[in-house]
């Protein structure tokens, strides 16, 4: 018990929760092999709360079942039920729960042993099929404790031997069970039979040198020899009993052993033979307690005992700081976490605003060229009209405003499919050379290996640079221009190719007014933001140059470049 106490208190001093809930319940098991319930209760306890902060359901079901029997022990029997029923819900299987829950209900039935009969037997099976032998033992301890209630004496002597069957490898047990058998047959005036039984195991405990277990039996034998009436053997084994205690130190039993023989003087009115006792207890009693080791390990244990009791209040205060520094801890972090999920909040929401604004600012500026669009095709119209062309002009218009409904309708998209942007950029053309069919002629052509259903191309990019190259460059030939559109496939990538024969960037900047010119460079940077603002949302790396043709040609080349966009 000293050993478990001091592995117990380092436990307590590493604060190692699994080593301590071990160490609890060792040494509430040896309160209980030492007969103290009332401790094995207290430490049983301990166990189990440490158990419990650990989560292992399985000590916790071995622990409360240790518990209900100790308080089955001291007779508690409400507490006791209680624990069996909490052991056999935290059972890992049917048969240890139908092991707790009979029991549960053989405590129920106390008052009624013909009933508990059942309960025990059941018990008694399932436990042989687990290979339980210690608890073989005591199930069969309650059969014979249930048979005896019943008044049925050979039944209970059978349950004890053979508990004594599966306690083979107990010998403490084995000699508390064989004494249970010797106080059945005292019961029932078999003296001869109970103190043969006693009789072996003195025998065998002299050949052992077990001394306590010799004083045991030689009262025992005392006791007997008192029942069947003989005296003069009681009092040589009383003794007996009494210099074996003295001369191996065991103090509580001599004085236990001292008190038996008095009590018989005292009866037989020989008060000299009782007071010679009394002095030669007197006078050898500091030799006794200076050798008796039972109270040394007492006084050990006490010491060792007090030292837990002030390591688990040292426990319970660090317990107390740790749980105080978690929460600490866990504000700390859930502080972090949501100033972090408000600072992704923030980040996202600004994102999503700074998106907004430059999808809103591409919208503004794709309307912004419809505006100039819109001046110079009422400028056509107006023309074919002061011509007196009212069929052209009413061709026109009629081209015109399918062309703007299919605008509008892509107003709101950043690209669009490039059949459609086609056709768009046809009509455009069209109504281009209605009114200028004697400056050019145009092209378009798609390479075959564009898909033009699926490939999107930028919405509003290359219509500007088409209507650059017709206002300024071809309309200004004094010969019919040529102007081709391309679209081709090259490494994944779509190159968008505008190309004219016209007067060319220099000549065309000579000739411009400063409010054309203003207009040109606006129309520049507008495509130019575009596609930057079209970069930044979609990540798609446009790119836009302008180019002079090499002489003795004049015109330009303007070329888009974009990877094949498949998915928006």
């Amino acid at each position: 018990m000293s050993k478990v106490a001091e592995d117990l208190s380092v436990s307590l001093d590493e604060n190692d929760e699994a080593k301590i809930a071990l160490n609890y319940e060792k040494l509430a098991n040896e309160f209980l092999n030492n007969g103290d319930n009332a401790k094995a209760e207290e430490y049983f306890k301990r166990a189990l709360n440490s158990y419990t902060k650990l989560k292992l359901t399985e000590d916790k079901s071995r622990v409360t079942r240790s518990l209900a029997k100790v308080q089955e022990n001291q007779k508690n029997y409400d507490s006791a039920i209680k624990n069996y029923e909490v052991a056999g819900s935290l059972a890992k299987d049917a048969s240890e729960e139908k092991i707790n829950l009979n029991d549960a209900n053989r405590l129920r039935n106390s008052a009624n042993p013909a009933s508990q009969t059942d309960y025990v037997d059941s018990n008694i099976e399932l436990l042989k099929k687990e290979k339980k032998s210690k608890e073989i033992t005591e199930a069969y301890v309650q059969k014979a404790q249930n048979s005896l209630n019943l008044k049925d004496k050979k039944v209970a002597i059978e349950s004890y031997k053979k508990a004594i069957a599966y306690a083979k490898d107990k010998p403490e047990a084995v000699i508390n069970l064989k004494n249970e058998i010797a106080n059945v047959y005292a019961s029932d005036n078999q003296f001869d039979k109970a103190i043969n039984i006693n009789t072996k195991l003195l025998a065998e405990a002299v050949s052992k040198q077990d001394f306590n277990t010799q004083i045991k039996q030689l009262q025992s034998l005392a006791s007997l020899y008192f029942k069947k009436e003989e005296p003069q053997k009681a009092v040589l084994s009383l003794k007996e009993a009494y210099h074996l205690a003295s001369r191996k130190g065991n103090s509580a039993e001599a004085k236990r052993t001292l008190s038996e023989l008095v009590e018989y003087y005292k009866a037989e009115g020989n008060e000299k033979e009782s007071m010679a006792l009394y002095e030669g207890f007197i006078k050898n009693l500091d030799q006794l307690i200076q050798s008796d080791t039972t109270l040394i390990n007492t006084k050990k244990f006490q010491i060792t005992e007090g030292k837990i009791r002030q390591l688990e209040k040292e426990k319970s205060l660090k317990d107390e700081l740790i749980t105080k520094k978690n929460t600490f801890n866990y504000f700390l972090i859930g502080s972090v976490i949501l100033l972090l999920v408000l600072f992704v909040f923030i980040v996202k929401s600004l994102y999503s605003i700074k998106t907004k604004n430059k999808e809103i600012a591409l919208q503004s500026l794709r309307r912004e060229m419809n505006p100039h669009f819109i001046f110079n095709s009422l400028n056509s119209v107006n023309q074919f009209i002061s011509e007196n062309k009212e069929l052209e002009a009413n061709k026109y218009l009629t081209s015109y405003s399918t062309l703007m409904r299919d605008m509008m309708e892509n107003s709101n998209k950043d690209f669009i499919i490039l059949d459609k942007e086609v056709e768009q950029l046809k009509k455009y053309l069209d109504l281009e050379h209605l009114r200028f069919q004697d400056k050019f002629d145009f092209k378009i052509t798609v390479d075959k290996n564009l898909d033009a259903e699926t490939a999107y191309v930028p919405n509003m990019i290359i219509q500007p640079h088409l209507e650059n190259a017709i206002w300024h460059g071809l309309r200004y030939l004094d010969k019919k221009g040529f102007l081709h559109l391309k679209f081709q496939l090259n490494d994944g990538n779509v190159k968008v190719s505008i190309e004219d024969n016209g007067i060319g960037l220099t000549r065309s900047r000579e000739l411009k007014t400063s409010n054309q010119k203003v207009h040109e460079s606006r129309g520049l940077n507008n495509t130019k933001e575009r596609i930057g603002l079209l970069n930044e949302l979609y990540k798609k790396n446009i790119s836009f140059e302008i180019k002079e043709k090499e002489s003795p040609e004049s015109g330009t080349i303007v070329e888009i470049i974009f990877p094949l966009i498949d998915t928006i």
